[in-house]
């Protein structure tokens, strides 16, 4: 079957392999920028466009990293464990589904609301992104394998989780520079 013989490495440099899915986001930023500067759309409303639509990509990502047995879970012995047999014979953590549910249902279904309500308010969408999905990108990684090149970076956490801290910090940033400055000047 087509399915199970799938190699999800689209071409290797050195010792890096590039995913299919690494260059989905590659050429949706690149195609995404040239548009945008074609039609000249603010880039703060794009960003906001790209928030509310982006957790779709992500759950389906995680849900062919799930299907690939690709950045799965730690030990477990929960009754909602899964054997991924490519990887080895251990009950582990669906952590792939917990980030689908999270980074992608969970944060679409709250975007998409406050876009609608916040409309006005162009870049808030995008800081709510990076908040929302660093927590549940940090919290999550606690359930997942850390990646075999890297093991624990520092202190136990992952890479994912250092990360997740930028992230959070870029978007808290962000949330101060279109939403702290509207309020502060009132």
């Amino acid at each position: 079957m087509f399915i199970n013989n799938f190699d999800p490495v689209a071409f290797q440099v050195f010792s890096f392999e590039v995913r299919w899915y690494s260059l989905s986001y590659i050429f949706g930023i690149i195609f995404g920028w040239i548009y945008c500067n074609k039609i000249l759309i603010k880039n703060p409303k794009i960003l906001d466009l790209v928030a509310v639509t982006a957790p779709a990509g992500i759950f389906l990502g995680r849900v062919a990293n799930f299907i690939n047995s690709e950045l799965y879970g730690r030990e477990t012995e929960l009754s909602w464990s899964v054997k991924f047999i490519k990887v080895d014979d251990l009950n582990r953590h669906p952590s792939q589904i917990y980030e689908a549910i999270f980074e992608g249902l969970v944060l679409f279904i709250v975007l998409n609301y406050l876009y609608k309500r916040l409309s006005p308010q162009t870049g808030l969408i995008s800081a709510l992104f990076l908040i929302l999905y660093s927590i549940f990108r940090f919290v999550i990684e606690f359930s997942r394998e850390p990646d075999a090149q890297l093991g624990f970076v520092m202190m136990n956490f992952t890479m994912g989780q250092l990360i997740s801290v930028f992230t959070l910090l870029a978007g808290i940033y962000l949330y101060y520079l279109t939403y702290g400055k509207s309020n502060s000047s009132r």
